[in-house]
């Protein structure tokens, strides 16, 4: 993991013009006041041998613990965001995006307003579809989290 690549990348998001209508960004999507970008994705999970998965899972938290502590000394320290309480909340309210998607698929993000920018940054591992390669997820938002 490139950790200085990835920091700049989240500052670019965090000042960078959002595209008019959704489409690709940086690795990721962009689109209607959000980027959603993989900073890191695993290669050959998709669908395998949970086994498989578990040593990837725990790197990548280990890469997103290591984000949080630079982000952190800029921005603050901050509470793990516990996505499950998110996900349950689906089911009874309309949850805006970025916020639904990153809820469906991690489990834990931390979560910072960019000071000067207006907008919010979530890093978090998105890990719960076992269908789906393990990603690093880089989200910048001008949409309050719910």
């Amino acid at each position: 993991m490139d950790i200085a690549r990835h920091i700049a990348l989240v500052d670019e998001l965090c000042h960078r013009p959002f595209p008019a209508g959704r489409g690709a960004s940086d690795g990721g999507t962009g689109g209607h006041g959000r980027f959603v970008v993989a900073l890191e994705t695993s290669h050959g999970l998709r669908g395998g041998d949970p086994a498989e998965r578990a040593p990837t899972v725990e790197q990548y938290e280990k890469y997103r613990d290591a984000l949080y502590e630079r982000l952190a000394a800029r921005w603050g320290q901050t509470d793990p965001w516990n996505l499950q309480t998110l996900l349950l909340r689906t089911d009874r309210e309309e949850i805006p995006e970025p916020w639904a998607g990153l809820g469906a698929r991690a489990r834990v993000a931390y979560l910072w307003q960019a000071r000067g920018t207006g907008r919010w940054v979530a890093i978090a591992v998105a890990d719960r579809d076992e269908e789906d390669e393990v990603e690093l997820l880089a989200v910048v938002t001008q949409t309050d989290p719910p």
